[in-house]
């Protein structure tokens, strides 16, 4: 089986990938989220036959990883930036995803990679980063939505949504003032176009918006349950093995 690790510094975006690696017998090791961490995690493991490599990461461009380590692992970069930008990638024939990612542009990349077995030896991520030339570039997140209303189309600030959620195989954005909306993009979209200093999903049914917290409470096997102003469609628990995460999101 193939060993990839994620190195993406927006966590709801890395685990989205990894259920699609996953979905295609992608076995991922870890996930790592900064230069720093990523440094000392080279430094003291095996290193993976493929590495999905976000360019912007919270510390600095991803390129400043392999000026501390050497790797030979293939890399796929994951990426926001335009195609313009991409030209780079292009002329050095390297394999790219644009965010959000794709699930067939996933697979044909993973089947790219089992075909020709090659180790991208040639890359020169040196050259690579100054071809971008956009350093400090940061991502840009969708500021309104548009909801269908009958036969009207009706674009809702992200300030005035309280939550996302699905149910019955749909997704719905619910608004301060306790109005529910049906939106296109599924949950795992919506993690990306949503900024995680506002936004958190808290299980696989919901997104909430932090200033829509009321109130925050312990429930049953070590879990949180979560009230929001008006709120009233199911309960909102926070699964068990987001608890640590989401309290560090709170904090920061």
């Amino acid at each position: 089986m193939i060993k990839a690790i994620i190195i993406e510094d927006e966590k709801p975006a890395a685990r989205r990938l990894q259920r699609m690696l996953e979905r295609n017998d992608i076995e991922v090791v870890t996930l790592l989220h900064s230069i720093k961490e990523s440094v000392e995690w080279f430094m003291n493991n095996e290193h993976p036959d493929l590495i999905f490599l976000d360019i912007q990461l919270s510390d600095g461009l991803s390129f400043d990883i392999f000026e501390h380590i050497e790797t030979k692992s293939a890399i796929i970069f994951t990426t926001a930036y335009d195609e313009y930008a991409l030209r780079a990638f292009k002329l050095n024939s390297i394999d790219y995803l644009l965010k959000p990612i794709d699930e067939e542009e996933l697979e044909a990349a993973i089947e790219k990679f089992r075909k020709s077995k090659q180790k991208n030896e040639q890359i020169d991520l040196h050259q690579l980063r100054n071809l971008l030339s956009l350093p400090g570039k940061k991502k840009e997140y969708k500021s309104r939505f548009t909801a269908q209303v009958g036969q009207h189309l009706k674009l809702v600030d992200v300030a005035e949504i309280a939550c996302f959620y699905s149910e019955n195989k749909a997704t719905y954005l619910y608004s301060f003032s306790g109005r529910n909306y049906p939106v296109d993009e599924p949950l795992e979209v919506l993690e990306e176009q949503l900024d995680p200093k506002h936004f958190y999903r808290i299980n696989r049914k919901c997104i909430i918006n932090i200033s829509s917290i009321h109130d925050i409470l312990s429930y049953t096997n070590s879990r949180l349950q979560i009230k929001l102003e008006k709120f009233d469609e199911f309960p909102l628990i926070v699964s068990r093995e987001r608890v640590k995460d989401f309290k560090t999101w709170l904090n920061n």
